[in-house]
């Protein structure tokens, strides 16, 4: 003879929130436009001319008054690092970080230049250098 089967208690949940609904096909889910106009400080002056390749290098150390963003720049700018580079660093976009680095450049935390651009076309003189050292072998 067997003995008699007990019958589990089952915990009584409520029903799992309803899945959140999808963006329709092509379009991105939306993002919280809020932080990107704080991180902007809704400034409505002018912007420094940055280029994709600007390159950005810090004057000093992040101050005690600074924004996380702007303390985020100006430590990974020990180094020169461009505004495309910070951009996908920092997950923000390019319109965002020309405000945000216009704001350090105003307060003379960062400092912006051009690039440097190798010639296209390598000098005459080595190229008549090595011409003439092929010619003698």
């Amino acid at each position: 003879m067997t003995p008699p089967r007990r019958k589990r208690r089952r915990q009584h949940l409520p029903p799992p929130p309803p899945p959140p609904a999808k963006p329709a096909e092509g379009e991105e889910t939306p993002r919280n436009p809020e932080r990107l106009y704080t991180i902007a400080g809704g400034a409505g002056g002018g912007r420094a001319e940055l280029d994709l390749v600007t390159l950005i290098v810090a004057r000093c150390a992040p101050p005690p008054s600074a924004t996380p963003e702007e303390a985020a720049v100006l430590r990974l700018c020990t180094a020169p690092l461009s505004v495309a580079e910070l951009s996908a660093y920092l997950s923000l976009p390019f319109s965002a970080m020309t405000v945000l680095i216009t704001e350090l450049i105003t307060n003379e935390l960062v400092h912006a230049r051009a690039p440097i651009v190798r010639q296209a076309l390598p000098d005459r003189s080595l190229l008549e250098a090595v011409m003439h050292g092929l010619q003698r072998l």
